[in-house]
């Protein structure tokens, strides 16, 4: 049995990554929805995969981008993801790899 005291000292947050983090994502992935809370324990949803056990969060930016790209180039196998900024002012950019 683990003490209070030991499970706090080895506790880490669940927190959602961000598809950005990974260094590809394949376009065949199954897309999930979560619910979240912001800083006003307002609930939100959002959209995410999941990858090795871990969760990333995929914005609505990033599936408009990757729609278009899909349109012009329908057997895209995979893509990644750059963001800049934070908050309201990230910006996600799409790059296709195949």
């Amino acid at each position: 049995m683990t003490s209070i005291k030991e499970a706090a000292k080895g506790y880490i947050p669940k927190a959602t990554k961000n598809v950005a983090e990974l260094q590809s994502v394949s376009v065949d992935l199954a897309l999930f929805e979560g619910k979240g809370f912001d800083r006003d324990g307002k609930e939100y949803l959002y959209q995410y995969i999941e990858v090795e056990g871990e969760n990333y969060r995929v914005p609505d930016k990033v599936l408009a981008d990757l729609k278009a790209i899909l349109e012009k180039k329908p057997t895209l196998k995979s893509f990644s993801v750059t963001k800049k900024g934070t908050g309201l002012n990230t910006q996600y950019t799409v790059i296709p790899l195949d």
